[in-house]
């Protein structure tokens, strides 16, 4: 069994066909009564089939029964404290494992499979940094391993797998408090084949050896509340990489193009990719179009990430993005679109996605996961949100 994240890992696949067309997703009600916005896909009863782990519950490929993970009762009125679920095998035990975090009890733990279905799962604090409303796994130190990301909005810190044993333990990076806020993310800033550090109030440099050496901070820029993860990415083909975001409680998915002024500094030119989507949350590329090329920036609607914020009840989108270099500009497919809340309460005290959206409208929460769920050689999507859970099939295959 893998201990890295079998999710990410598969956003890499290569090899296969090419569409000249969007490609075409047929909808999956996993639970459409969930309202958990984390989600992770990875085989829990180890039978070669891959599951998905949402909240209280694990679901079983291929029939989706739900199987009891932990008791995880509302905080406050709409919010659960579940925002992460991140496949490690922790302890070695060749059962996987997830790593979470959470907002209101402000911690970053792992959660033990018992391997055994309908037993509960058992909790491991792993440290308790502040409120973090989401976290990715990614590879920020460039060892080949695959750390954890989150977003604490009140401090800047990631934490390193370390194996002691067959155990893994997690090693803090700390960068401080400065930096903080809604929104963080990593990709190459500045074109030397290092993976950065990006915060909503600018972005850490990797060192030669980032695991030792000190991360230079660059406070280039400020972005507001912003999704996860903030990306950089040279989009355009010029060779300077690009920033990539959305705004998390306002309308709008924003692009910085990087330039140089006269003197050879770094500038940054913002334009709009999408002024129609609001509450953007999540973001991360894959290659959904097989063409052996992860340049498909997947997105969409977190849906009431705030009851009461611009364009909170509008129709939820889950949509990929591609950047047309020849045109110089950006294409929108959509993957899903909902309907409106049009009979929503106006008093946000009183708003429930369950209630105010349609049955089955999907939308984004806090992850989204790109994998070849059902083996067929392409990768489908996972979604999670306070609307539901529901798995998007990529018909790449059967086109």
């Amino acid at each position: 069994m893998p201990r890295t994240l079998i999710a990410m890992a598969c956003l890499a696949l290569a090899g296969l066909p090419a569409l000249g067309d969007d490609v075409r997703w047929k909808k999956h009600d996993i639970n459409a009564r969930s309202v958990f916005e984390a989600a992770g896909v990875f085989d829990v009863d180890n039978d070669g089939k891959l599951d998905i782990v949402s909240g209280d519950s694990w679901y079983n490929a291929p029939d989706w029964k739900a199987y009891p993970v932990r008791n995880l009762p509302p905080v406050g009125r709409t919010y659960r404290d579940d925002f992460a679920t991140l496949p490690y095998d922790v302890n070695g035990d060749g059962l996987m494992d997830f790593v979470s975090v959470s907002y209101f009890g402000k911690d970053v733990f792992w959660v033990e499979n018992p391997g055994k279905k309908g037993a509960t799962w058992t909790y491991h604090g792993i440290d308790k940094p502040g409120p973090s409303e989401a976290a990715v796994a990614v590879d920020v130190d460039g060892d080949g391993k695959l750390d954890v990301l989150p977003n604490t909005v009140n401090v800047v810190v990631w934490y390193s797998p370390e194996l002691v044993g067959k155990t893994i333990t997690w090693k803090k990076h700390d960068y401080g408090t400065a930096a903080a806020g809604h929104g963080v993310g990593t990709g190459d800033v500045n074109g030397d084949g290092r993976s950065d550090l990006l915060t909503p109030k600018g972005w850490f440099e990797a060192p030669s050896d980032p695991k030792s050496e000190t991360w230079a901070w660059h406070p280039e820029w400020n972005l507001g509340s912003t999704g996860i993860q903030i990306l950089a990415r040279d989009v355009d083909g010029d060779g300077l990489s690009d920033l990539i975001y959305g705004n998390g409680h306002a309308f709008g998915l924003v692009w910085h193009k990087q330039g140089k002024d006269d003197k050879g500094a770094r500038t940054w030119t913002k334009a709009t990719i999408d002024a129609k989507l609001s509450s953007v949350h999540t973001l991360m590329w894959a290659d959904l179009d097989g063409d052996g090329k992860a340049n498909e920036m997947i997105t969409g609607k977190r849906v009431y990430a705030h009851e009461v914020e611009p364009g909170e009840v509008e129709p939820p989108v889950i949509a990929y993005f591609t950047y047309d270099q020849s045109g110089k500009k950006w294409d929108r497919h959509v993957i899903y679109e909902g309907l409106a809340a049009t009979n929503a309460p106006k008093e946000g005290s009183k708003r429930d996605a369950q209630k105010d959206f349609a049955p089955g409208t999907a939308g984004t929460g806090l992850q989204m996961t790109a994998i070849d769920i059902d083996g067929d050689g392409d990768l489908d999507l996972v979604c999670p949100g306070k609307s539901g859970l529901y798995l998007f099939e990529n018909l790449t295959k059967s086109k």
